[in-house]
């Protein structure tokens, strides 16, 4: 191969063609590699993920109504759920319920969810 064919998929080439130099790599004592395997790179991928935003959902109940009922609706119109007051509301997160809980009035005229269930699915259901 001449000099003037060499692409940067020839691993010899490369260092040259952008000309950086490429420093001879020692190995590490065994006592300083970072940890490997499976345990590691999830670790590892967790943590690149912990700070990824997620829309979270307060279903506070469900009904089912024909669309002709649905274009009647108006203001002041109510809509009745099947959940009745005081019984848990459903958090849900990707379509998936992921805990339960009670609804709780906080400052500022504000509601929030006191969590009372975590929902913990079979791993072979996330499939």
């Amino acid at each position: 191969m001449s000099d003037d064919t060499r692409t940067a998929s020839d691993e010899s080439a490369a260092p040259e063609m952008f000309g950086a130099s490429v420093p001879e790599l020692e190995d590490e004592p065994a006592a300083e590699k970072p940890a490997s395997g499976p345990a590691a790179s999830q670790a590892h991928g967790i943590e690149a993920i912990l700070n990824v935003d997620l829309e979270v959902q307060v279903v506070l109940g469900e009904c089912r109504m024909p669309i002709s009922t649905l274009l009647k609706l108006g203001r002041g119109s109510v809509i009745e759920l099947d959940q009745r007051i005081g019984e848990p509301v459903s958090l849900v997160i990707n379509d998936r319920v992921v805990a339960r809980g009670d609804l709780v009035k906080l400052p500022e005229d504000r509601i929030g969810v006191s969590l009372t269930e975590i929902v913990v699915e079979h791993p072979s259901s996330l499939l």
